[in-house]
């Protein structure tokens, strides 16, 4: 069975696009990412465009981090506060991240850009965490020699503007949340991403919150974030193909349940490492995509006969 989508104006087979949303919702609930650098990649390797994908992409994204964050609620792993000043530098974020990407568009450069992006960031965030996952397992397996302190004190907690995060038992300063929070943001309206990729590991070894508590208050920023970032791009630039995102969201809620019954029964060095190796693989794709031919070459001749 195939359908035609009308926005991005191909026909595809839904069950696939449902099997993709599956997927993706399924990495929203076991590693806390809204799923964005996953399935905006797999909508380019589809034949969908890459404006439709990114802006189509952070729809789903919303539904699966939805449906994640309620599951994480129930267990009392979500940071409000933290999430909040995360989403204050997640809005301003999108903004200037959509107004990128309206540059980008209208300069014809966009494709190249936003590829470019997913393979420099997936590609440094998924070696620094396959380093320091690799790292925290052989700690965990050694004796322990002492008391070893929760977190390190490094420059970020030495900032002002400090406020206590009760849930992850921090007293930190908020700037580089909302830091973080910003950074998110504009990846979100670029790439079509939550940004969890990003912000999970910055949660973790940045601003020292326990693994348990940075997957649910990630889930909860992304939410508002991509939800932000879909509105501008269906507003501004009619980039959002209502088909795509429905077939995409159905297999999401779905995946996303799944995955954060398995989330719970990994240690957290085993559910970074996994992490980290998707993140490269994905990011190895889409370099391999970039320097092999095209099947399909063509020019554009500038005079006629």
């Amino acid at each position: 069975m195939q359908i035609y989508l009308p926005i991005a104006e191909i026909v595809v087979n839904p069950l696939i696009l449902v099997g993709l949303g599956g997927v993706v919702g399924l990495m929203s609930g076991l590693f806390g990412v809204g799923g964005g650098f996953l399935i905006t990649p797999l909508l380019f390797f589809i034949g969908i465009p890459p404006p439709i994908a990114v802006a189509t992409g952070a729809n789903q994204v919303v539904a699966s981090s939805v449906s994640g964050v309620l599951a994480h609620v129930k267990r009392r792993t979500v940071d409000f506060r933290m999430g909040g000043v995360l989403l204050a530098g997640g809005l301003v974020g999108s903004w200037l991240g959509v107004m990128v990407f309206n540059f980008l568009q209208s300069q014809g450069q966009v494709d190249l850009a936003v590829q470019l992006c997913y393979v420099v960031f997936l590609g440094l965030i998924g070696l620094m965490m396959l380093q320091e996952s690799l790292r925290a397992l052989l700690r965990s397996r050694q004796p322990s020699t002492g008391r070893r302190r929760l977190h390190q004190h490094m420059w970020v907690h030495r900032w002002p503007l400090k406020m206590k995060f009760r849930a992850s038992g921090l007293y930190i300063s908020a700037i580089p949340p909302l830091m973080i929070g910003l950074a998110v943001g504009v990846l979100a309206a670029i790439m079509g991403v939550g940004g969890g990729f990003i912000m999970v590991p910055a949660m973790i070894y940045l601003l020292g919150m326990p693994t348990k508590v940075v997957i649910g208050t990630s889930l909860f920023q992304i939410i508002f974030v991509t939800a932000f970032t879909t509105l501008m791009h269906a507003v501004n630039y009619n980039t959002v193909d209502i088909m795509l995102a429905v077939l995409l969201i159905l297999g999401g809620v779905v995946g996303a349940q799944i995955g954060t019954v398995l989330g719970a029964r990994l240690r957290a060095e085993q559910l970074r490492i996994l992490l980290a190796l998707l993140v490269l693989a994905v990011c190895g794709k889409l370099a391999l995509d970039l320097f092999l031919t095209p099947d399909d070459l063509y020019s554009i001749a500038t005079g006629g006969r």
